[in-house]
């Protein structure tokens, strides 16, 4: 949550000293879909036009050793504790860095006389994270971890004073991070959360959202309208829709294994396929990926690895909820944990439409580690999570 090349080098060191430590090496069930989708982008490498030029994807996976060193050495709620306290002090750390970086970002425009909407859009808050994007996706894993324990933990009272002002604040740096893909993922899937815990709740869950937007600062409601009225030189709408049909048409030409791992981020092969009738030049925007997980993979490493990668979501999302049906009532860290799994993929599944947020070193090492508590959590009978004294 504050330096990638720091997590890298710890995640070097687990796998170093997991390897000497005699614990059974273990992998949560979705790492074989994963698995798959690596070896079709190994498949997909070796038949690209530049196999040297997609080596990057194949330092990437790397990370995926995430679930092996978590799932494999992480045994206890004492343990799991020790993350979620991590997380949530980070997280709302982070979050008020933010809301600070706003404030400077709001007084900046105020001396410039300028409108906060147009100057703030291509400078948003970033935390400790070099982009909007990625500093809203881990807020939004906090958030959710933040509120599924809330709804479903087994020990709340005493440190529920803690954890709201701390679920608020990031809920509002999240907010006003202004990225509506990441704001979108976090109503529905709290939506998700409230419907498990109580359904009548959702009926107060629109109230709070339309005091959220006209509480808010009038940019906000820009930011929301722009949904459906979006101006052609500021708001992604128009570069998104251009990427996806380039995207589509790539998939066209290379159904089986895609133009090739890191093709997409060349100019020449990303103008090769863009449609003829879309005028130059295009509107602002990034064009070295297709901002969505589900075109992107499947246009640079063909269709089988973006159902694999899909299928590895879905059979996740199955799992935890196969999970929760065996649970006595009531609340429980069990609970918690699955429930907060659950709402982590659906807000992954639908950030994922509109940006690569898998793809992100960040990101995905948070997600790979959610995963691998909501199996720890899942595990059969016979396999529990160890009771230790230490009550989360």
């Amino acid at each position: 949550m504050v330096s990638v090349p720091a997590s890298e080098i710890g995640l070097a060191l687990a796998v170093g000293f997991l390897l000497l430590s005699g614990l059974p090496l273990r992998w949560p069930r979705i790492a074989i879909p994963l698995g798959l989708f690596l070896g079709w982008t190994l498949l997909s490498l070796a038949f690209s036009p530049d196999p040297a030029g997609g080596m990057t994807q194949v330092n990437k996976m790397i990370v995926f050793l995430t679930l092996l060193t978590f799932f494999s050495a992480v045994r206890s709620r004492s343990e799991i504790k020790i993350l979620f306290l991590a997380w949530a002090t980070l997280g709302s750390y982070t979050a008020g860095l933010g809301l600070f970086q706003f404030a400077k970002k709001w007084h900046a425009a105020q001396a410039l006389h300028r409108d906060f909407y147009h100057y703030y859009l291509d400078s948003r808050i970033t935390g400790f994270q070099d982009h909007w994007m990625t500093f809203s996706g881990q807020e939004l894993y906090v958030l959710l971890m933040l509120a599924a324990f809330l709804l479903f933990g087994s020990s709340i009272r005493k440190t529920i004073w803690i954890w709201l002002p701390c679920l608020v604040v990031i809920g509002t740096a999240l907010i006003l991070s202004f990225t509506r893909g990441s704001i979108a993922a976090a109503v529905v899937a709290l939506a998700w959360l409230l419907w498990d815990w109580k359904p009548k709740s959702l009926l107060a869950f629109p109230v709070l959202l339309l005091l959220v937007f006209l509480a808010g600062p009038a940019s906000l409601r820009t930011r929301v309208n722009s949904l459906f009225h979006p101006e052609d030189k500021i708001d992604s709408n128009t570069h998104r829709k251009i990427v996806w049909r380039t995207g589509w048409e790539m998939v066209k030409a290379h159904p089986l294994l895609g133009v090739g791992p890191e093709e997409i981020s060349k100019p020449k092969v990303f103008f090769a396929y863009l449609p003829k009738d879309i005028p130059l030049p295009l509107p602002p925007g990034y064009y070295q990926h297709l901002h969505s997980i589900y075109v992107h993979y499947a246009a640079e490493r063909g269709l089988p690895a973006a159902v694999f990668l899909t299928g590895a979501l879905l059979m996740a999302l199955f799992d935890f909820r196969r999970a929760l049906k065996t649970l006595p009532p009531g609340r429980s860290d069990r609970r918690f944990i699955l429930q907060f799994a659950s709402a982590t993929v659906v807000g992954t599944m639908i950030i994922g439409a509109v940006d690569l947020n898998l793809g992100l070193t960040a990101e995905l090492t948070m997600f790979l580690v959610v995963m691998c508590l909501g199996y720890r959590a899942a595990a059969a009978p016979d396999e529990p999570i160890p009771d230790d004294a230490i009550p989360l």
